[in-house]
C-alpha cells in the first residue's frame, strides 16, 4: 500500500480491512492502543474487536462502495485480553476494505449498564486462565490442613473449599461460555449468610456485620452461585471502603419499575456501610468494567454485580454520601413466588 508509510506515521490509531472484514494491517499507533503486537491483529475480523453491539459487524455486511461513513462511541477490546478501550470510532470505505479511525476517550458516556456484557466477558477471559493454578493450589493446601484441624477448622476449609470450586465454575463458564443454568427455588437469606460468613472471616473483628432480614420474604427462583458472588462482590466493596459497619437488609416492594418494565413485587436486597462511599469522578460511570477508585482494585465487581442482577430481570442502582452508602439489588419476583405458594 502506498500510503502506508504515511499511516504508520500518524499518532491517531488506524486499522485496514479486506474485502472480507478482516484485518489487512494497522499502523503501530492502533497496536499501542489496544495494547497488542500488530502481527496479532493480522487477519482478525476486524468486527471481533467491537466489547459490544454489533455496529462493526452490521455495517461491514454493506458494499463498501455503497456503505455511508460510520461514526459512534465505541467500546474495543481483543479477545482474550482484560484490557477495553473506549474511542470515537470513524468506518469508511478503503480501497476494497475498510479504514477504522479510532480517536480514544477515558470513558463510555452512554448506558453503562449496555456496555456491560461483552466488556465483562472481553476483561475475565484474559485473566482466567492465570486464576486456575492458584485456585488449585489453594483447594489441595486446604484438603491438606482439614486432615489435622479441629471441627472449627474444618468447618473453615470447608468453606474454602466450596469457594474454590464456586470460582472454578465461573472460570469455566468464562472460557468455555455456555447456556445459564436454569435458575432454581432458592432461600436469599442463606445465600446471605453465607455471604456474611465470607466477610466475617475477611474482615475479622473490624467490620460490624448486622442482619436486618424480612422473615416473610417466601422463597426466591435464581442461581445461588451468581448471587453469592454479587453480593459477596458488594459488602467487599464496603468493606474496602473502610466500613465500620455493613448491613445487608431484604424487603418486599410493591409496583417497582426497572428499566420500562413495572413489576408487581421486587425483592430487594440493600447493602449499606458507613465507609468513605463512591468518589464524585466515579458516579456516572462506577458499573463500567475496570473502573475502580482503588489503585489496587480491578473494577469487576460492581460490573459483575449488575450482570448478575440483569440475568435475573433486576438492576444494582445506589446512593451515596461519606459515611453512608446504600447498594440496592432489586429482583423482580414472580405472582407465585409474591404468594408465597
Amino acid at each position: 500500500m502506498d500510503a502506508q508509510p504515511a499511516l504508520d506515521a500518524l499518532a491517531t490509531p488506524l486499522a485496514w480491512t479486506r474485502e472480507d472484514g478482516r484485518i489487512l494491517d494497522c499502523n503501530p499507533a492502533f497496536a499501542r492502543w489496544l495494547g497488542v503486537g500488530q502481527r496479532r491483529l493480522a487477519g482478525q475480523p476486524l468486527a471481533s474487536l467491537e466489547a459490544q453491539g454489533d455496529a462493526l459487524v452490521d455495517a461491514l455486511q454493506l458494499a463498501p462502495d455503497a456503505a455511508p461513513r460510520l461514526h459512534r462511541r465505541m467500546a474495543f477490546a481483543v479477545p482474550g485480553l482484560a484490557t477495553v478501550r473506549f474511542a470515537d470510532a470513524w468506518l469508511s470505505p478503503h480501497g476494497e476494505g475498510w479504514l477504522l479511525e479510532a480517536h480514544p476517550v477515558d470513558e463510555f458516556p452512554g448506558d453503562a449498564a449496555g456496555a456491560l456484557p461483552a466488556a465483562i466477558a472481553a476483561a475475565l477471559k484474559g485473566l482466567a486462565h492465570e486464576l486456575r493454578n492458584p485456585l488449585a493450589g489453594i483447594k489441595g493446601a486446604a484438603q491438606l490442613l482439614a486432615r489435622r484441624a479441629d471441627d472449627d477448622g474444618r468447618q473453615l476449609t470447608g468453606l474454602i473449599e466450596d469457594e474454590v470450586a464456586r470460582l472454578a465454575q465461573l472460570l469455566d463458564r468464562l472460557m468455555s461460555p455456555q447456556p445459564a443454568a436454569p435458575h432454581a427455588p432458592l432461600n436469599l437469606h442463606a445465600v446471605l449468610d453465607r455471604v456474611l460468613r465470607l466477610a466475617e472471616h475477611d474482615a475479622g473483628w473490624a467490620v460490624r456485620l448486622v442482619r436486618d432480614y424480612d422473615p416473610s420474604l417466601p422463597e426466591f427462583t435464581g442461581d445461588a452461585d451468581r448471587l453469592t458472588q454479587a453480593v459477596w462482590n458488594l459488602v467487599r466493596n464496603g468493606i474496602e471502603a473502610g466500613a465500620a459497619t455493613v448491613t445487608l437488609r431484604t424487603r418486599a416492594e410493591h409496583g417497582v419499575r426497572i428499566g420500562e418494565m413495572p413489576h408487581a413485587v421486587v425483592l430487594r436486597l440493600d447493602i449499606i456501610d458507613d465507609g468513605r462511599g463512591v468518589p464524585a469522578e466515579l458516579a456516572e460511570r462506577i458499573f463500567l468494567p475496570l473502573v475502580t477508585g482503588r489503585a489496587e482494585g480491578s473494577g469487576l465487581g460492581l460490573a459483575l454485580a449488575q450482570q448478575v442482577a440483569r440475568e435475573h430481570g433486576g438492576a444494582v442502582d445506589y446512593r451515596s454520601r461519606p459515611g453512608h452508602t446504600v447498594f440496592s439489588l432489586l429482583l423482580p419476583m414472580s405472582r407465585v413466588e409474591a404468594a408465597g405458594d
